[in-house]
């Protein structure tokens, strides 16, 4: 039975800290290091957490990155949780607080860091939540990410000739998510050890979740598009860390709102490692709707 499992059982001993008085600079240089999610803020203890998510948000506000400090920006009320505590305990924090990560701490001071994706191995219960927390997030504009690009050439009404390119990093925590939400844990792509010495030298990226890019540019067609068909050819590896630019132009209107799509997604250098073609149905959006994305500004 795994519920009687303690935090000590389940968290990770390798926790990447800061201290307050860092710049945001020199925050966002451990993130790019450690390719973690987030920084526990220490000073004589854990007094607040910093994400890559304020990272990415202080970019796009344009912030003065040498000239803010972290203790400027943190969150500093830290839920923590004791090494002796119930997994069921954590998630239960987890899911009253709606956070995602739990530093561990005891008489010593920090000790280890849980986080909801750890817990969802253990607790199919909060497998759940999160799914429900991430369609909800779906569907809302804050779901809008900084990182994310979005370009069209074309008229507002879709033509053939009609080019759309959507862009985004893709971040090794998208492909945990993606492992976690799909079950494709091919070691392949997590575990570098094993990887290594494969072929590829290296982790990559599931070939799925970058042609996901496909779809994140075809549902900014304008109308609701409807996936019919799609035929993909893999070219190359991304890795995690690259940023990917998918690009989708309309070759041909089939008539009854349906059009052939050339696709490609092209690595961080311009190099295409997928090529295909869809075929997409546009329908008409609900009444009093404009848009059936919402797209970061």
């Amino acid at each position: 039975m795994l519920v009687p499992l303690s935090v000590a059982d389940l968290m990770s001993t390798t926790v990447r800290t800061v201290t307050p008085t860092a710049t945001v600079r020199e925050a966002a240089a451990q993130f790019r290091e450690a390719n973690v999610g987030s920084l526990v803020v220490v000073d004589d203890g854990p007094v607040g957490i910093i994400t890559e998510a304020d990272i990415v948000r202080l970019v796009a506000e344009g912030a003065a990155l040498d000239d803010t400090t972290v203790g400027d920006v943190m969150t500093t009320e830290l839920v923590t949780v004791g090494p002796e505590a119930t997994l069921a305990h954590a998630a239960e924090l987890l899911t009253t607080h709606d956070i995602r990560r739990l530093p561990v701490v005891d008489d010593d001071g920090l000790v280890g860091i849980l986080t909801s994706s750890d817990l969802a191995t253990y607790l199919p219960h909060l497998s759940e939540r999160e799914r429900e927390r991430g369609e909800r997030e779906r569907a809302s504009p804050e779901m809008d990410d900084a990182d994310w690009e979005f370009e069209h050439e074309g008229e507002d009404v879709l033509s053939v000739g009609d080019v759309f390119r959507f862009r985004k990093t893709v971040s090794l925590e998208d492909v945990r998510a993606f492992a976690q939400a799909s079950g494709d844990t091919n070691r392949l792509h997590l575990d570098s050890e094993f990887a290594t010495n494969t072929r590829f030298g290296g982790p990559i990226v599931h070939g799925i979740l970058t042609t996901g890019l496909i779809s994140a540019a075809l549902a900014r067609l304008p109308g609701l598009t409807i996936y019919l068909a799609q035929d993909l050819r893999f070219l190359g590896p991304i890795r995690a860390g690259q940023r990917v630019t998918a690009v989708c132009e309309v070759t041909e209107a089939l008539g009854g709102g349906k059009y052939e799509v050339a696709t490609a997604v092209y690595n961080e250098a311009g190099e295409r490692v997928i090529d295909g073609e869809a075929v997409v149905l546009m329908d008409e959006l609900p009444a009093g709707e404009t848009s059936a994305v919402t797209t970061a500004e």
